[in-house]
């Protein structure tokens, strides 16, 4: 993979959402494109196979890996937990025949939610997978094993599970709650909330939002250097974020 440079001003970027079964693909401006879901783990191999079927009809110019996988310096180091083996050694940049760069998912949500400020972004989804960024440093966390009572944790109670075991109704409020402990507890000026469940935890307050789904090709192309100057650069198994106005 390329050194972290901006290949130009504002690349056109195709976001590849790798996930456990299934492979997404997002455009700036398109609505939706041919995606697959697949019984058998994922292999890099998959994914080049689905961008030469569709890719020249896309017109992009680099892509953007959100890698369900751990990552060092923007590169895997292992492959994905339950995922298709063979990730690590992959030439993707040969394969899919345009510059290639890779992030964790949450890191991904987070850089596309940051306007500047001292921000916590949180996935309300499986995991409950969270990151943080102060100081133009975006951190992943692991917010989901904090303890929400003496039987559940934060995750088995804001996730998946939560909303159906103790009816949705009453979920919102559990939200909006911890949201606020975590905000105090970090120190942030806003959270941001993601994931399908995001749309029920109403009302919010003043200093949190939500992010929906099509907003994360936003974190996609910092990666390049976006129309604002805008670029993430990985520093281990965290992201460094340049040209951002801070607001803090």
């Amino acid at each position: 993979m390329n050194s972290p440079k901006a290949v130009r001003k504002s690349p056109t970027v195709l976001l590849i959402d790798v996930r456990a079964g299934s492979t997404r693909f997002m455009l700036p401006g398109r609505r939706a494109l041919p995606s697959f879901d697949t019984e058998d783990p994922l292999g890099p191999q998959d994914v080049a196979a689905h961008i030469k079927k569709h890719g020249a009809q896309w017109e992009f110019d680099v892509a953007s890996i959100a890698y369900p996988g751990p990552l060092r310096a923007g590169r895997p180091i292992a492959d994905p937990p339950g995922g298709g083996k063979g990730w690590v050694s992959f030439d993707y940049e040969k394969a899919f025949r345009h510059p290639v760069r890779m992030i964790d998912p949450v890191s991904l949500q987070a850089l596309a939610a940051y306007r500047g400020s001292r921000m916590l972004f949180v996935d309300l989804e499986a995991g409950l997978k969270s990151a943080l960024i102060a100081d133009d440093i975006v951190t992943p966390l692991e917010l989901g094993w904090l303890r929400f009572d003496a039987q559940h944790n934060l995750a088995q109670q804001l996730t998946d599970e939560g909303p159906r075991r103790v009816d949705y109704r009453r979920w919102p409020r559990d939200v909006v709650a911890v949201v606020a402990n975590l905000k105090a507890a970090f120190g942030v000026k806003e959270v941001v909330l993601g994931g399908q469940n995001a749309a029920r935890a109403k009302p919010l307050s003043r200093s949190s939002r939500i992010q929906t789904e099509a907003q994360t090709v936003v974190g996609a192309s910092r990666l390049w250097g976006d129309a604002d100057g805008v670029i993430a650069i990985p520093r281990g198994s965290c992201w460094e974020i340049h040209g951002m106005r801070r607001s803090d």
